[in-house]
């Protein structure tokens, strides 16, 4: 039985390989570009090459995200939980101190 995932649905821009190109030129790993644009490193590749968006310009350095290595999916997901548990815990704090001073 063959098993194949749902496409994303994530499709660079012109603006996205001016991107991809600056970070190239930059010298960042073309794994750690993938993951910051959430597409398959051959992506970066086809745009590396020139096979697609051959005509985008590199996007100067100013306008370029932070260099890689970017963190996990699992890692976001756990910054995203312990920012939540902290949210309720100034929520709580708020609601107890507005209390009292009642």
């Amino acid at each position: 039985m063959a098993y194949r995932a749902k496409p994303s649905g994530v499709r660079l821009s012109e603006a996205d390989a001016a991107t991809i190109k600056g970070m190239l030129a930059r010298g960042d790993r073309q794994h750690d570009i993938a993951a910051w644009f959430g597409v398959n490193g051959g992506r970066i590749a086809e745009i590396a090459t020139g096979k697609t968006f051959s005509g985008a310009v590199p996007s100067v350095a100013a306008n370029l995200p932070p260099p890689g290595p970017y963190p996990a999916g699992k890692d976001a997901y756990a910054a995203l939980t312990a920012l939540h548990r902290a949210k309720q815990a100034i929520t709580a704090a708020e609601e107890m101190v507005s209390a009292q001073l009642r």
